[in-house]
Order: structure tokens, then C-alpha cells, then sequence
């Protein structure tokens, strides 16, 4: 089969990673690279020098003719980008979250579904083993559930100028979230209900309408519950920067500390790194003592954070070339972004909101 022929939008941390995957993978052919600014040979990645680059999305889309849409940019432009893709006929990948609103989010699923174009949002863990490991394990502690998440990152310099942008449009609570809250939903096979949050602006570098720091609480229809925290900043406190945690009546399972010799929350490839997975039994003997140890189950040999964008755009082009449905990932990343969203407008009001 011919290569799907891909243009490639935005090159911070994510997009770049992708476009390491299409130029990696034989399935693919980049026809183009667009970002605000042109960029210099030299900074590029080795062999990415000959592909023509752009500063203007909605050129490049109609000088390339793409048969598919790689759309890494500032979740603001997220709709109207998507939108325009689909409109020309190419497939589209989106990095979460989908959108600002859930009412863009809608618009861009329904102009996919319209078009008869596959939409693939970028929910990187649902393609990591160690992830795929935790849900499973979690699913089997009963119910209901505890889920205790959080991804506090430290930055400064040029991390905190970026996390500065990206709170232009987002908060952390939903930049973030998404992705914890799509495993969430994904553990308990249950309907949210209810979700209650906080916000703190922590800086006179950020809006006085936003927050750099926000924790959510989340209520499903079986019982569970989950927790959420999120901060940005270089006032962020390092010291328990990464919790997966997840409690249930029979036992716990827990992703173990991730950070190791001179990496930190700033680092990318902490943010997606398990190491072990930690798996406590509840049950106890005639003594009342605990009747089975608990279990460390090794992860060493899981992909790092490029290798984890291979494994998306892998599952990108055998969405196109296969013609796969998606209409439930579809759905699934709208169900997640809805409770983000309503979070967000819980920290704005202080009241809870009914989901």
C-alpha cells in the first residue's frame, strides 16, 4: 500500500516526538513540517532537513494535500484545525485534550464522523504496557474503587515558559487530567456523576483568570471515587510529584516511585515511566494476619516516551489502513474531557457540579 502521506503540526515536546514516529515508521511519509517559526536545520532531527516547512497551518494543508493531519499545537487551535482537516479530506491525529470546550470537542467528532475520516486523540497511556497492566489489575480489587493521581510538574526557564503558553488556553487540572481521568474511567466501567474541585494562582505570571495548581474529586455512579492533582510552576514542590494509586476492597496497586538520579517532574519521559507496579492483597488468615505477601511487578523493559509515540502512530495508521471504528475512542475522550471541563468550572464557581 502507499505510505499515508502526513503533514505535521507543531513541534514542542509531543509533536516532535510523533514526527520522530512518521519518519520512523514505512508506513508513513511526512510532507510537510509547521511550526510558528521556521526552523533551523541544525536544530532539527537527523533527515528531517529536507522536509518542507511552514508557518502557516492552513497553507501547508493546502499545498501539501495530506492524506492525514498531525495536530500537536496549543489547545486553543485544536477545533478549527482538526475542522479544516477534515473538511480537505485527511484523517487527523490530536494530541489531548481534544479541545477547549466541549462544545469544540463535539464539533470536531461530529466533522469527523461526517467526513467518514478517522480522528485518533492522543491518549498515550492507553498505549503503554505497564498502564494497560495497572487497569487490569485494578479491575480485579472489587469494588468499589479508590484512585489516587496525581503529575505535579516543577518548572522553570524554558519549561515554565512553555507551561505559561499552554495556561493561556488550559489548566493543568485539564491539560493533564484527561489523560488520568480516561484511566479512571477506563478502571471502574462506570458513569461520573459528580466532580468537585480547587484552584490556587500561585504566580503573577499567570492570569489573574487562571490557576497554576488545581486537585479534583470525582464521584461514579458505583461508588468509586477518584482524586486528581495537578500543578505548574517553579514554586511546585518536587516531593511527591508522581502518585498512581488505585484501593479497593481486596488489596491495592500502586505504580512505584519513578524518579531516578538526576531526573525530575520537567523531564518528559518521567511523566509516562512506571518502573514497578506494587500489588498489596487485602485478605488475611485465622490470625488476622496478612495471608499473602505483596508483589512487585517488574516493568524495566517498557518503552520510553518516543518509543510510546511509535506504539500511537502505529495504532494511528492501522486505524486509516484497517479502517478500524472509533467511534467508542471517540467518545471516550470526549466522556474524560467533559469531566475535566466540569472541574474546571467547579474551581471557577466553588459549587460541585452534576455531570
Amino acid at each position: 500500500m502507499k505510505p499515508v502521506r502526513i503533514l505535521v503540526i507543531g513541534l514542542g515536546n509531543m509533536g516532535l516526538s510523533h514526527a520522530k514516529a512518521y519518519h520512523a515508521l514505512d508506513g508513513y511519509e511526512i510532507v510537510g513540517i509547521c511550526a510558528r517559526s521556521n526552523i533551523p536545520a541544525e536544530k532539527l532531527p537527523d533527515g528531517f532537513a529536507d522536509y518542507p516547512q511552514f508557518t502557516d497551518f492552513y497553507t501547508a494543508l493546502a499545498q501539501t494535500k495530506p492524506d492525514a493531519v498531525s495536530i500537536n499545537t496549543y489547545t486553543e487551535t485544536h477545533a478549527d484545525f482538526a475542522v479544516a482537516a477534515f473538511e480537505a479530506g485527511a484523517h487527523v491525529f490530536i494530541e489531548k485534550p481534544l479541545a477547549a470546550t466541549v462544545e469544540d470537542a463535539e464539533r470536531v467528532v461530529a466533522a469527523a464522523k461526517k467526513h467518514d475520516r478517522k480522528l485518533v486523540i492522543g491518549y498515550i497511556l492507553r498505549h503503554h504496557p505497564s498502564w494497560e497492566k495497572f487497569v487490569e489489575i485494578a479491575k480485579t480489587l472489587g469494588k468499589p474503587l479508590v484512585m489516587r493521581m496525581n503529575l505535579n510538574q516543577q518548572s522553570s526557564g524554558a519549561f515554565w515558559e512553555t507551561h505559561k503558553r499552554l495556561l493561556n488556553s488550559v489548566s493543568p487540572i485539564v491539560d493533564c487530567g484527561v489523560h488520568y481521568l480516561d484511566m479512571m474511567c477506563l478502571m471502574t466501567a462506570a458513569k461520573p456523576v459528580s466532580v468537585n474541585a480547587m484552584g490556587v494562582r500561585l504566580s503573577e505570571d499567570v492570569a489573574p483568570d487562571m490557576y497554576n495548581y488545581g486537585q479534583l474529586q470525582v464521584r461514579f455512579d458505583d461508588g468509586s471515587i477518584g482524586w486528581y492533582e495537578a500543578g505548574w510552576g517553579p514554586m511546585i514542590s518536587e516531593t511527591a510529584f508522581f502518585v498512581k494509586d488505585v484501593i479497593g476492597p481486596k488489596g491495592s496497586v500502586s505504580i512505584t516511585d519513578v524518579e531516578e538520579k538526576g531526573a525530575g517532574s520537567a523531564d518528559i519521559d518521567t511523566h509516562t515511566k512506571t518502573n514497578a507496579l506494587k500489588l498489596h492483597h487485602a485478605a488475611t488468615n485465622s490470625a488476622g494476619e496478612f495471608a499473602q505477601l505483596d508483589e512487585i511487578i517488574k516493568t524495566d523493559d517498557e518503552p520510553d516516551h518516543d518509543g510510546l509515540c511509535l506504539r500511537e502512530q502505529q495504532f494511528f495508521l492501522k486505524s486509516i489502513t484497517e479502517n478500524l471504528d472509533l467511534t467508542q475512542h471517540m467518545e471516550d475522550a470526549l466522556g474524560s474531557l467533559r469531566i475535566a471541563l466540569a472541574a474546571d468550572q467547579s474551581v471557577r464557581t466553588g459549587a460541585p457540579v452534576l455531570l
